[in-house]
């Protein structure tokens, strides 16, 4: 019996005819089976033809089962090579059962940080946690239950340029050594220098309180208290060097009222904060987002 292996094809280019026809049709003529194909235009409408904000990319994501002789990386490569060249795309090609592996960031609220290892855990989460990065020793005893291994990067607030860079250089180590796909700063409280953001262009997510900019600073759920916000929310985006301004891939927000205090409305804030990064992590690792220049295309 023939055994089949499921990959993910994404690809982006700009917009023209046969593209769908293109891939379906290889796919077609290898004997590989198409579960789930999706696909967007990024054009503007028929009435607004001057649109500024329409990119004119074309995304596509093709979920498919591959038979044996060619169940490989390489030869599915080579299948796509024609059409890629044709339509100049940027494609990409990913095991379906490969789990992509994380480095977690976090400073001292672990609250992010416990949902995703229990998701993890549990197999909600289509990853494995392969690190995580400190720069407090608070949660050396938390990796350890997990069985993963912990590092403690000191870095005091006001650092010197020469300690941020030497810590980022330990964090690009681990990366490198651990084969990291993703990084996750769950509550990580450390600006990243844009030279290190820019190495990890689309491998980075953040997650922030959504009241930026208008609650700035230390306590922005005591200063949304204190203004009476009714709304809580939080914002998952990729990292880039301008601060909590990356291309956002999940939002998300509950509602608050008058009898809550301040510690209530920061329970809230924890619990969206966790939910939202929580998404925006399981469809990144299940290749569902894709950049489209200041925004992203997300395949749910």
């Amino acid at each position: 019996m023939n055994q089949r292996a499921d990959f993910i094809l994404t690809l982006s280019c700009r917009d023209r005819p046969g593209i769908v026809h293109a891939v379906a049709a290889r796919l077609y003529e290898a004997g590989c089976n198409i579960i789930d194909s999706q696909q967007f235009g990024d054009l503007p409408a028929a009435d607004d033809a001057q649109c500024l904000h329409a990119t004119g990319l074309f995304f596509m994501r093709v979920h498919f089962a591959a038979p044996a002789p060619i169940a490989k990386l390489e030869a599915l490569q080579a299948l796509f090579e024609p059409a890629r060249e044709r339509f100049e795309m940027e494609l990409a090609l990913h095991e379906a059962a490969r789990k992509p592996r994380l480095l977690l960031m976090v400073s001292r609220e672990g609250h992010c940080l416990n949902d995703l290892l229990f998701r993890s855990q549990s197999g909600q989460l289509h990853a494995e946690v392969a690190a995580i990065a400190s720069n407090h020793p608070d949660f050396g005893a938390l990796a350890t239950n997990y069985g993963i291994a912990f590092h403690h990067l000191p870095l005091a607030a006001g650092a010197l340029p020469e300690a941020k860079l030497a810590q980022e250089q330990a964090l690009q180590r681990i990366i490198e050594a651990e084969r990291i796909d993703l990084v996750v700063l769950a509550r990580y409280m450390q600006i990243l220098s844009p030279a290190f953001c820019a190495y990890l262009k689309g491998r980075a997510i953040n997650i922030h309180h959504s009241f930026l900019p208008s609650f700035k600073g230390a306590r922005p759920y005591l200063q949304a208290h204190d203004r009476g916000v009714k709304l809580i929310g939080a914002t998952a985006h990729y990292v880039t060097a301008d601060l909590d301004e990356g291309p956002i891939i999940e939002q998300d927000v509950a509602r608050v009222d008058h009898s809550l205090s301040p510690e209530d409305f920061a329970a809230v804030g924890r619990d969206v904060e966790s939910v939202v990064l929580a998404r925006a992590v399981g469809w990144h690792v299940e290749h569902r987002v894709l950049m489209n220049g200041p925004k992203t295309v997300v395949f749910r």
